[in-house]
């Protein structure tokens, strides 16, 4: 083509419409009118593509075997491969002998609480930074699961389910600041309510300012109406700092998870509450008290002769 003004122009041209056909095409994203054509595009190319790589492949693979060629390079890639596919098996049959455990264990709270459950694996986590500790589980509304139902896993309680699509379903974490459950204390049965405060033991507040609790009492879900979101006798935690009443109506105590957040895999999604407060028997043995050790009193018996007037 000559140099010529028309051709100028004509350049010109060109180049402002494809300048309009790429800013129409970022701001359409997903939904862009091109895309149609893109895809026409990469269906009338894609085959000359494959062609132009199966024509290069082959120098590439013969440059990569004249480099790697030898009897000992071989065998280290040898080892090297089966090396890997020893560690892979090996990660895998430890994750699931762990998986297995964690079921195990979930299996024996949900009996002793008479917990109809459906178990799920964590498959997605929250973004902390937005302030909001959830985990995402790969069971949803078809596989029964509804909003406000209590997740647990064999530690005790891990929160609630608050949205459900149809194979996946959002659970707001027990350690949320906006997570809140009635509590009921083992034994004296003091109740309160339990707040998350993210990654610290969560607060309670005890409706009795003048309850006798002390550091290492346990305590359990005290139970919603008509079990939702909470059923009763989850195990929640156990006290471990007793703040001063200072003369206030309620009493607020630190409470310790038994449920760890990081590390959570198996969980299980309570779809039939108990037909009776299971109350303190879903907690887990109470450690035993250490015994005072027993103290021998050794007393010397005297001789013949020791004792005065003996002769």
């Amino acid at each position: 083509m000559r140099d010529t003004r028309e051709s100028r122009l004509l350049l010109v041209l060109l180049v402002a419409i494809a300048f309009a056909l790429i800013t129409v095409d970022i701001r359409g994203g997903e939904q862009s009118p091109l895309d149609g054509a893109r895809q026409a595009a990469a269906s009338a190319f894609g085959p000359v593509e494959n062609g132009v790589a199966g024509a290069v492949n082959p120098i590439g693979n013969a440059i990569g075997a004249v480099r790697d060629s030898g009897e000992r390079h071989t065998r280290i890639a040898a080892l090297e491969r089966e090396n890997a596919t020893l560690k892979a098996k090996l990660g895998s049959s430890d994750r699931n002998r762990n998986r297995a455990a964690e079921l195990d264990k979930m299996l024996k709270t949900a009996g002793a609480g008479q917990y109809g459950i459906k178990g799920a694996q964590v498959i997605a986590i929250g973004a902390a930074q937005g302030f909001s500790w959830t985990v995402t589980i790969d069971a949803g509304s078809r596989d029964g699961i509804a909003r406000d139902m209590t997740v647990l896993n064999g530690d005790g309680l891990v929160g609630r389910v608050t949205t459900v699509g149809t194979s996946t379903a959002t659970i707001l974490l027990a350690n949320d600041p906006d997570f809140t459950v009635g509590t009921r204390m083992e034994k004296t049965n003091e109740i309160g309510f339990a707040s998350g405060q993210g990654g610290r033991a969560m607060r309670v507040q005890l409706l009795n300012g003048k309850a006798a609790v002390k550091k290492g009492d346990r305590m359990v879900t005290f139970g919603s109406s008509k079990d939702k979101p909470f059923v009763p006798g989850v195990p929640v935690g156990r006290v471990v700092k007793v703040e001063p009443s200072n003369g206030d109506l309620t009493r607020t105590v630190q409470v310790r998870t038994y449920v760890g957040f990081s590390q959570l895999d198996v969980v299980g999604v309570v779809v039939q509450p108990p037909r009776q407060d299971p109350r303190d028997s879903v907690l887990p043995p109470a450690p035993a008290k250490p015994r005072p050790t027993p103290t021998v009193t050794v007393t010397a018996t005297p001789s013949d002769g020791a004792y005065p007037g003996a002769d």
